[in-house]
């Protein structure tokens, strides 16, 4: 594996930090070389808060990756995400400046970079992205693509993704060693490896349920019609569950995991005993495989029982207003009920049992779980949608490996020194 050029997606989680390298393979896609995770920490509803802590965390990680799989990583894209992300509108109009009045590259780089010219009300704030609306050409609208066309003058309608600087400035500070260029925002990597062209043509919702937030993409006509995040993910399941049960929240996590489902209209009177015994065990206690030994000792231990009915009716409050979040975004795009392509859940929150039957009834639409797309070697994981959609996203920025790059790793560890004391 040392020989093979290594491209690789960051998923700095609320929850977890994901990581998968690849390689590109022109027949299969994407051959997987590796992929892992660790538990996330200094990261609130996306947003990273303690950047030495999430530094840390992300050296260890690819610390590990690079010593198990002899390689080094040195073409690393990494995700933006958290509620400061927003889309704002902006107009832009030049003058075709070739001679023959043919539109060149050239001019279409010039209104790229005229369009993102915009007062965004905050000094602090950075484009990250420019989503065409509408191209105009003398007058003359519905133009896919104006390249190659005559005329005098060209317009440009577009949507402008932009993100808090300080955010950006946190991110390259936790990585270390980073190009401003290689972050993309984690609602479009989620829409570049689940969603298929057709899906974006026909028109298509793509849902993400996140830990700390869930986020909403609208296509149609293969064009971005709205975008939002909201600070609401399925850690608030997990709180919820903890409030209603009155238990920690590391039992309600495995409750969650273990029995919880989308479905409060289900019969319900079932009851689970749920085993607390495990939290004064040592932290190599295997819970699954001691359950069934101390399923006949439960009256005598300590037991937290609830009915079905109950977790079910606690878990489909919250995604029920996930999912309202998410309709009136889609009503503010006007495409209430007018999504041939559907509802596309993806994220660790689609996990959830009953949660596609629960949305096809609130949003009156087609549903399924989305996963990403032409990765060999990786099993189908709703949660890996980001980190395998920076690599899809980013791919055709990537240059050729100089003789001197020295690599992301050393690079952060040459960073992270400066919180050694």
């Amino acid at each position: 594996m040392a020989k093979d050029r290594v491209i690789t997606g960051l998923d700095i989680g609320t929850d977890t930090i994901k990581i998968v390298g690849v390689k590109k393979d022109s027949e299969i896609g994407f051959e997987v070389l590796f992929s892992d995770k660790i538990d996330s920490f200094g990261v609130h509803k996306g947003r990273i808060r303690e950047i030495g802590e999430v530094s840390k965390r992300i050296q260890d990680l690819l610390e590990r990756v690079e010593k198990r799989n002899n390689c080094r990583i040195d073409s690393l894209f990494v995700n933006i995400n958290g509620t400061r992300l927003q889309l704002v509108s902006n107009h832009a109009l030049i003058s075709v400046g070739r001679a023959d009045q043919k539109v060149s590259k050239e001019d279409i780089e010039r209104i790229y970079e005229d369009v993102k010219t915009i007062n965004l009300q905050s000094g602090n704030k950075t484009i990250l992205q420019v989503f065409p609306k509408e191209w105009v050409l003398d007058g003359e609208k519905e133009i896919n693509d104006p390249l190659g066309m005559q005329g005098m003058r060209l317009e440009l309608d577009a949507f402008l993704l932009s993100a808090f600087t300080s955010d950006i400035e946190s991110i390259i500070e936790a990585v270390g060693g980073l190009d401003e260029d290689n972050i993309v925002s984690g609602p479009i990597a989620d829409a570049s490896a689940v969603l298929t062209p057709n899906q974006k043509e026909l028109g298509v919702a793509l849902i993400n349920i996140g830990a700390g937030t869930t986020s909403i993409v609208i296509f149609e006509e293969n064009k971005l019609l709205n975008f939002a995040v909201f600070p609401i993910g399925s850690a608030n399941i997990t709180n919820d569950i903890a409030i209603g049960f009155k238990t920690e929240i590391e039992t309600a996590e495995k409750i969650k995991r273990d029995f919880g489902f989308c479905n409060n209209n289900a019969n319900g009177k079932k009851m689970i005993d749920f085993d607390l015994s495990y939290l004064d065990e040592p932290e190599d206690y295997d819970f699954e495989e001691d359950k069934k030994k101390k399923k006949a000792e439960k009256k005598n231990k300590n037991v937290l029982s609830f009915s079905e009915k109950e977790l079910g009716k606690i878990i489909e409050a919250r995604v029920c207003e996930i999912f309202e979040l998410a309709d009136k975004e889609i009503k503010k795009a006007s495409k209430q009920g007018l999504l041939p392509g559907g509802i596309v859940l993806t994220g660790g929150g689609a996990k959830l049992p009953g949660i596609v039957e629960l949305a096809k009834k609130e949003f009156k639409l087609p549903c399924r779980i989305g996963y990403p797309k032409d990765f060999k070697g990786l099993e189908k994981d709703s949660s890996l949608a980001t980190v395998c959609g920076l690599i899809i996203n980013k791919m055709e920025h990537i240059e050729p490996r100089g003789s001197n790059s020295s690599g992301i790793g050393k690079s952060i560890r040459r960073f992270f020194e400066n919180f050694i004391p």
